[in-house]
């Protein structure tokens, strides 16, 4: 069914029926692949300039690998987040370029060589060591969506000098991502210093009165300080995303 449409598309182009703009926006929404379990996006490319990322979290490793081995026939770069070992493993077993990321969790395929957006920077920062693996996340998603990425972690409030010994880094940067638990002050302390947009994001770390990262996210989403804005709890991913769309 899906083919029939895409050749009455091309038909029409080749005798002049439709234009070629009106073609590429018909393409853009054109219907998705049904796995029953999944429905592949295969156009999300085309009308967000990135591929379909896979959020690996409560599939089973069979419904990763499949989902994987379809999106990967498109020739494109592939990203999966939140992934176990174990999905890698069975990934692995069907594309060689495969590559895991222990910190981040994330799966990828480099089936093109990136291409650099610009000579914009974005730069990772994360207030402990214990948030790094939100961290990377961030980073390898805005690595892999072709951007130049710095990493700053364990650069908190607890040793403010840690950060203030970085002002050139963090001057010379686009955007600034902040990735911070326990208090979740760093971004309000960025902010007032740097005048770069800043994404937010607060970890589960901390201890019991964080209540798993709500106390850091209200106290970013209360910033006094301008230019910042928050993501979800942990969702390193939607903060890289984001710094892309921005470092464009």
């Amino acid at each position: 069914m899906y083919e029939q449409k895409i050749r009455k598309l091309m038909h029409g182009l080749k005798k002049d029926r439709i234009k070629v703009d009106d073609a590429v926006k018909k393409l853009k929404f054109m219907p998705f692949e049904d796995l029953g379990f999944a429905k592949i996006d295969h156009h999300r490319a085309l009308r967000k300039g990135f591929p379909e990322v896979v959020y690996c979290q409560n599939k089973t490793i069979r419904q990763v690998a499949n989902i994987i081995k379809k999106l990967n026939r498109s020739n494109m770069n592939i990203l999966a987040t939140r992934a176990t070992k174990e999905m890698y493993n069975e990934v692995k077993k069907q594309n060689k370029n495969a590559k895991y990321n222990e910190s981040s969790k994330t799966i990828i395929i480099q089936n093109n060589k990136n291409k650099r957006l610009n000579n914009n920077k974005i730069t990772i920062l994360s207030a402990g060591t214990s948030d790094i693996n939100v961290a990377e996340e961030a980073a390898i998603v805005a690595e892999v969506m072709g951007n130049k990425v710095e990493r700053l972690y364990d650069v908190g409030v607890a040793g403010l000098h840690r950060l203030l010994n970085n002002k050139e880094k963090l001057e010379d940067s686009s955007v600034l991502v902040v990735v911070a638990g326990m208090d979740g002050v760093l971004p309000s302390v960025v902010s007032g210093i740097f005048g770069k947009p800043i994404i937010a994001v607060p970890t589960s770390v901390g201890y019991g009165a964080s209540f798993k990262g709500i106390a850091p996210l209200l106290t970013m989403l209360n910033s006094c300080s301008p230019g910042v804005v928050v993501v979800n709890i942990d969702n390193g991913f939607g903060a890289g995303y984001f710094a892309s769309m921005i470092n464009k």
